[in-house]
């Protein structure tokens, strides 16, 4: 989450549009992705394809759409309303994980959801009229997508993290394509975008994929504010941007949301484990 924190100030950094950083950093990840499988992964990238290849597909399709709607969204909007926004994403994906996967999910994650949901309504409702309403409303379709993506990898842990990522940059790179202009921007633009596209950003969405393989969905879901309050933290020393009143209610509300979703529920387990123990 500290990794991925950087992103919104790297973006800030380049301070160039939207869809050029989309594709630069994409154009970076490829070789990072595909280099990475060739270091430390099993087999070949034609043999890793071949496992679920719709299914890989389809999470690099989600992953794209994502990450380009994300990067959009910093440049469009306050830092604070993305990084809030994004993070009832785990929240979000418990949900969808009882409509696509019909697992059960339990009452406390269906109040969570509703607290996130009055979060997420709050920061947006300080951007109505204004022009940061279009980066909050791309913040959303990028929690969407990614928690539609988090679903589909927890259906498919078999894929190979490194060619799946590598896909969805290739997928990033048709995605912005035909709207940047990546070749025309000075140097402090390309040093912001080569530290994110080659080292944090695929370090981050590395580490964010292979935790669930370690851990508990919902015990690394309680890591998640840590990229709000960082995020928002570098924009406001390094750029001076000051969170709304809206943002911070919002922001407040949204992480109340999830800690009450996943510390609750991880508290819930270890209660009725006891019992059964005990039994």
């Amino acid at each position: 989450m500290l990794l991925v924190s950087t992103d919104s100030f790297f973006v800030r950094l380049a301070d160039v549009d939207g869809w050029s950083i989309a594709f630069l950093v994409a154009l970076c990840a490829v070789p990072v992705q595909f280099g990475l499988h060739a270091l430390v992964g099993d087999g070949s990238v034609r043999d890793a394809t071949k496992v679920a290849p719709k299914a890989m597909v389809g999470i690099a399709s989600l992953a794209a759409v994502s990450q380009v709607a994300f990067v959009l969204a910093v440049t469009k909007t306050d830092v604070a309303n993305v990084v809030v926004i994004v993070a009832a994403s785990p929240i979000l994906a418990a949900g969808l994980a009882w409509a696509i996967l019909r697992e059960h999910t339990e009452r406390r994650v269906w109040i969570a959801i509703g607290i996130t949901v009055v979060g997420i309504l709050t920061v947006v409702s300080g951007s109505l009229g204004g022009a940061n309403l279009t980066g909050d409303l791309l913040a959303v379709l990028a929690i969407v997508a990614f928690g539609a993506n988090i679903v589909w990898w927890r259906r498919h842990p078999e894929l190979d993290r490194f060619v799946t990522l590598g896909l969805s940059a290739v997928f990033m790179m048709v995605l912005s394509g035909p709207f940047a202009q990546p070749f025309s921007l000075d140097w402090k633009a390309y040093a912001a975008i080569g530290a994110m596209g080659l080292v944090f950003n695929p370090a981050g969405r590395i580490a964010h994929t292979n935790a669930p393989r370690f851990a508990p969905a919902a015990e690394v879901a309680l890591f998640t504010p840590i990229e709000t309050v960082a995020a928002t933290t570098w924009a406001w020393i390094a750029f001076s941007e000051r969170p709304s009143a809206s943002t911070i209610v919002g922001g407040l509300v949204v992480i109340a949301g999830v800690l009450y979703g996943t510390v609750g529920a991880q508290s819930a387990m270890r209660e009725t484990a006891g019992r059964s123990s005990t039994i």
